[in-house]
């Protein structure tokens, strides 16, 4: 499908070493900005007085607001500040803290003169006890400077992995960090204008780091190129944005393209507004979010499918957070996983009572590699629908065993992994692509028009003992659909096993309220003779009909949480199916058991 309007297949290209590669292309691309922050000087000039950045601070959590007429002033202060601790492509800056305003400027202050930012989980400092993945950033990207919000509480480590020839910088100081105060208040020269000239499109703007799942983190190499060219592809692809500027609630990490790329670079390219979400999608977490949207409507409103979930339990029973999220809502949209069929009903309900007609729920995938490459322009009700390639990407689709491997190819892809020539080889085919491992189908052959569907990750499928494939990615959406609301997620067991099993993740909150207390642990709920007896009987109808590779025979409870430290979770709650499997390979083994002896193990009901 390689004419623009992607309207039929080509057969493969001499290069293809598939039987057949199926092409799409997203259009063409209009005119982007040469780096990021041409757009933050734009609307400082334009518009002064707009709120770009807020975020909560203090006992009472008053909002701390900051105009794009004060930004741009401080950003220079800080960019001289950088230069003159002597900064560089080699000695870049670093950011251990979550998001912040602070945490903005000086990413902003970064780029704008060609220094490369970096941000990293704050999990890999707070949460880590041996350091292991923090110290192998350090060590890769060789940061000249360090900034966290509080060095207090990232300083045990700061002492793990900093040396003499690094300086720390801290909005709360302690130790031996500077105050980032004192680095603001350092008059700008013309050095940096000078330093801002020389910054091309292909300037390195960020390193964003993959989750590591797989062995240590790989850091993706952000061009200027890839973050402006994506922000216009995304400008096109959305009208609405042209319509009005964006105003944004949300929480979505830095360290990761979605929040970092997508949210934030939207702020900035179309002048927009955010709020700097402090909740999460924990049963904590998610008040905290409710106050926000208490307080402040979006236009456009972003979250993961947990993050939804989450929220829908609050939104279900109060109509003045309806009316406030409703209120002024264009478009919502999800990402990082697949939003169950419940879920997307009951946004749907709230919005037809709020506003008369549900708010259009958007999605797409992205990557660190590639920045958001796929996107929906219209609310459809097709699981796994990712939409078409974004204007100014290449796609190519190449048969991998039973699926077909995404390929990638544009504006928005990275270079290649920073320092790792050999990982950056390996990451590209011979014509250029770059190879996600992801896979994907077409939602209908004959009209190409209607985007992609998301077909699971390469990775994560497997074979039973009789050689059938099992496709992890959708049999896992179908069964936290049938097992909902009570599962969080299920990982899929069974590789070279006569037939599948799972591991379940529970929804702690739900099936609390499912048995009638208010509060219980997940140890005491995986061990509940009312839970059991439910999961026995849904097991059972889940299994009627089905073929090996979509049956499950038996269930496990997991009784302790998964691990962020330990890679079993993202920072957006998505589970690493197989690193749990294999590090759970003592309770597989149990679910294989010709008599299983654990009393969290579930047979389906007779």
């Amino acid at each position: 499908m390689s004419s623009p309007s992607g309207s039929r297949p080509l057969p493969r290209s001499e290069s293809d070493t598939s039987p057949q590669a199926y092409r799409l292309y997203g259009g063409e691309v209009p005119d982007y900005p040469r780096c990021m922050t041409e757009r933050l000087a734009y609307w400082a000039r334009e518009t002064p007085s707009t709120t770009f950045l807020a975020e909560r601070e203090g006992a009472q959590r008053a909002w701390r607001t900051l105009t794009f007429g004060e930004a741009m002033p401080r950003v220079a202060c800080l960019a001289q500040a950088l230069l003159d601790h002597g900064l560089s492509v080699e000695r870049p800056l670093m950011v251990l803290s979550g998001n912040g305003i602070d945490h903005a400027l000086l990413a902003c202050a970064a780029m704008h003169v060609g220094i490369p930012y970096v941000p990293v989980s704050p999990s890999y400092a707070l949460l880590s006890e041996d350091f292991v993945k923090l110290r192998h950033v350090v060590e890769l990207v060789t940061p000249g400077m360090i900034f966290v919000d509080d060095e207090a509480r990232f300083g045990a480590a700061l002492t793990a992995v900093c040396d003499e020839q690094v300086t720390c910088v801290a909005t709360l100081p302690s130790h031996r960090g500077l105050s980032l105060e004192t680095l603001a208040a350092t008059p700008a020269r013309a050095e940096v204008d000078n330093a801002h000239a020389r910054v091309t499109p292909d300037s390195v703007a960020k390193l964003l780091f993959t989750s590591g799942s797989t062995g240590m983190p790989k850091a993706v190499i952000n061009t200027q190129r890839m973050l402006c060219s994506n922000q216009t592809m995304l400008e096109k692809r959305l009208d609405f944005l042209s319509r009005h500027k964006p105003v944004l609630v949300d929480w979505l990490p830095w360290h990761h393209t979605f929040g970092g790329n997508t949210i934030l670079g939207m702020t900035i390219h179309n002048g927009g507004s955010l709020y700097i979400d402090d909740g999460n999608p924990t049963a904590d977490g998610v008040r905290r979010t409710v106050d926000n949207l208490r307080e402040v409507s979006p236009t456009f409103y972003c979250n993961v499918p947990k993050g939804f979930e989450a929220l829908v339990e609050h939104l279900r029973d109060d109509e003045a957070l309806r009316t406030a999220l409703f209120r002024n809502l264009e478009m919502m949209h999800f990402g990082g996983a697949v939003l169950p069929v419940h879920v997307r009903e009951a946004l749907d309900t709230f919005g037809e009572q709020t506003r008369g007609r549900p708010v259009p729920m958007l999605t797409g995938l992205g990557s660190t590699e590639a920045c958001l490459a796929f996107c929906t322009e219209e609310a459809s009700g097709t699981p796994g629908l990712i939409g078409r390639p974004v204007p100014g990407m290449s796609l190519k689709l190449v048969a991998t065993d039973d699926k077909w491997e995404a390929r990638l190819k544009g504006l928005n892809v990275t270079p290649g992994y920073w320092r790792d020539a050999e990982r950056t080889a390996e990451a590209f085919d011979d014509e250029g692509y770059y190879c996600t491992g992801d896979a994907m189908r077409l939602a209908d052959p004959e009209q190409p028009e209607r985007g992609l569907i998301f077909d699971g990750r390469l990775s994560e499928n497997f074979k039973l003992v009789t050689g059938t494939w099992v496709n992890v990615g959708i049999l896992r959406l179908q069964l936290i659909e049938h097992f909902a609301p009570l599962v969080q997620d299920v990982v899929i067991a069974g590789e070279s096993r006569d037939y599948l099993t799972g591991l379940v993740v529970l929804n702690v909150p739900a099936c609390a309220q499912h048995i009638g207390v208010a509060t219980s642990s997940v140890h005491d709920l995986a061990h509940d003779t009312t839970l059991h007896q439910w999961f026995a009987q849904r097991l059972a109808t889940c299994r009627r009909g089905q073929a090996s590779s979509t049956c499950l025979e038996r269930l496990l409870i997991l009784d302790t949480p998964l691990s962020v430290d330990r890679g079993e979770l993202t920072d957006k709650g998505s589970v690493n199916q197989r690193l749990v499997r294999e590090r759970y390979a003592d309770l597989v083994g149990t679910l294989y058991a010709d008599t299983p002896r654990d009393a969290r193990v579930v047979l389906p009901a007779s």
